[in-house]
């Protein structure tokens, strides 16, 4: 039975309910002392008579006060009255993940600022030695003022930590009520592999449960979901989801890359610490470009403009320009093919916007091109002359720089322009029928393949060393200062 408003436990005052978990009723409160409002937990009384749910409902409370994070919930207070155990803590105005999740996937900006402050406030709590365990969006909530908090630690496990790691020892709760090695914990739908078959687990558990969330922030489904709670497991343990490319093609494919990786079923192939994912999430969203193609020409039309030019002339050179090129493209043509030759086109893109490069695959029977449509970023698609539609290959913000003849692509990830016609990105290896690019080089404007594609030359730098099949001597790279 809910408490009614007014009922005190210690010094705090029942305002109002809030809502209700598998451990315990949450309610707002107003701490009489401090004259500020918080949100109390309450154990169930059903279980408050069980220990080991007492006790882990008391470890909720030592484990998350120890933690002083802006995207952890702070915990002020542990106490009981009579037969009632409670838990204090900061009370944030706001809608949880799941309430915000009712109006669908997430557009990306807005993913990756979620992403970023649970991933932060996450990591603070592994390099604390502290495991979440029940990581969901009902655990995740927005506040009004835009910040992220992670939620109720009641499943959280301390792992052994050695004085080496350079953070203060805690002492192993592996074994104590609550944690018995072989019992499932947690929420099913979010848990990982090894926790949803019993095993030990440790932090990148935690990353496998945040992959699962930022699945479904990116395309608006969960990513295992079955009819029943046992087929779910089921499919955590053995199945892969749906590719996010394919739930949601408009998801960033960094977005998807980082997903995928958090989603491994072996720990071992998720991220080495949480502390890497937060960072590779903030890098991802500060430098994740919306530039479309009417940004590109104010760009051009800035960098003209601080060199003396009136900005009006960069469309007249840029038409100039390209008239020049096409025409000594016909000169070309004409010098190398008979006057009677009958040379034909064919259209192959029917969608308004702008191509940067193209190439045929090596087979000569379909075509790998850059595109940027509509105003979106640059994306690599490919295509057949015989069919009218184009397949993206799923690498946004990408350009296209070689193919090789045995179909592997050589492409620029974070292609951006820089100034003039010069552009930027990191120069990655990547299979023509699909699968996760090989980042080789940063700040790279342009590369081909040898000929031989059996061994390279290098042009003297040292991350550039011992890469094969890509000609190293077509590469220039532009150095940022500092």
């Amino acid at each position: 039975m809910p408490l009614p408003a007014g009922t005190r436990l210690g010094p705090y005052e029942i305002v109002s309910p809030l809502g209700a978990g598998g451990m315990g009723e949450v309610y707002r409160a107003r701490d009489t002392r401090l004259g500020r409002e918080v949100a109390v937990k309450v154990l169930l009384p059903e279980v408050s008579g069980d220990q080991s749910r007492r006790a882990r409902f008391e470890q909720e409370a030592r484990s998350a006060s120890a933690l002083n994070h802006p995207n952890i919930v702070a915990v002020y207070d542990v106490g009981s009255v009579d037969s009632t155990i409670y838990l204090a803590m900061e009370l944030v105005e706001g809608r949880t993940l799941r309430e915000l999740l009712a109006d669908g996937a997430l557009p990306s900006r807005k993913l990756l600022d979620v992403a970023v402050q649970v991933a932060e406030g996450l990591a603070k709590a592994h390099e604390a030695g502290l495991v979440h365990r029940d990581l969901k969006p009902e655990n995740l909530i927005v506040s009004k003022d835009g910040f992220v908090k992670i939620l109720d630690f009641g499943l959280a496990k301390l792992t052994e930590l050695t004085p080496s790691d350079g953070v203060s020892a805690l002492q192993t709760m592996a074994g104590a009520p609550g944690t018995v090695p072989g019992t499932v914990m947690g929420t099913v739908g979010y848990m990982s592999p090894e926790q949803a078959s019993g095993r030990d687990v440790d932090y990148r558990s935690d990353q496998f449960s945040f992959g699962s969330i930022l699945y479904e922030l990116a395309t608006g489904h969960r990513a295992f979901q079955r009819n029943t709670g046992a087929e779910t497991l089921t499919a955590i343990i053995r199945e892969e989801p749906v590719p996010v490319g394919q739930a949601n093609p408009k998801v960033p494919a960094p977005v998807r890359w980082i997903v995928e990786r958090c989603l491994a079923k072996e720990p071992e192939e998720r991220f080495a610490s949480t502390k890497d994912l937060a960072r590779d999430l903030r890098s991802l969203r500060d430098h994740l470009s919306e530039t479309s193609a009417t940004e590109t020409v104010s760009t051009a039309r800035a960098a003209a403009a601080k060199k003396g030019l009136p900005a009006w002339l960069v469309p007249g050179i840029a038409l100039v320009v390209g008239a020049a090129l096409a025409l000594l493209g016909a000169k070309l043509l004409a010098g190398s093919h008979p006057a009677s030759s009958d040379i034909r086109t064919q259209r192959l893109t029917y969608r308004r916007g702008s191509i940067l490069s193209a190439r045929f695959s090596p087979d000569g029977k379909s075509i790998v091109f850059a595109a940027a449509w509509d105003g979106q970023p640059m994306e690599l698609y490919t295509t057949r002359p015989e069919s009218p539609e184009s397949r993206s290959l799923g690498l946004s913000h990408a350009s296209l720089l070689s193919v090789s003849s045995t179909g592997d692509l050589a492409v620029a990830l974070g292609w951006r322009q820089v100034v003039g016609w010069e552009s930027l990105g990191t120069l990655a290896r990547v299979p023509l029928e699909g699968g996760a690019p090989r980042e080789i080089l940063e700040n790279v404007m342009s590369a081909d393949w040898s000929r031989t594609e059996k061994s390279s030359r290098s042009c003297g730098t040292p991350a550039w060393r011992g890469i094969s099949s890509i000609r190293s001597a077509n590469v220039s790279t532009r150095r940022r200062a500092g």
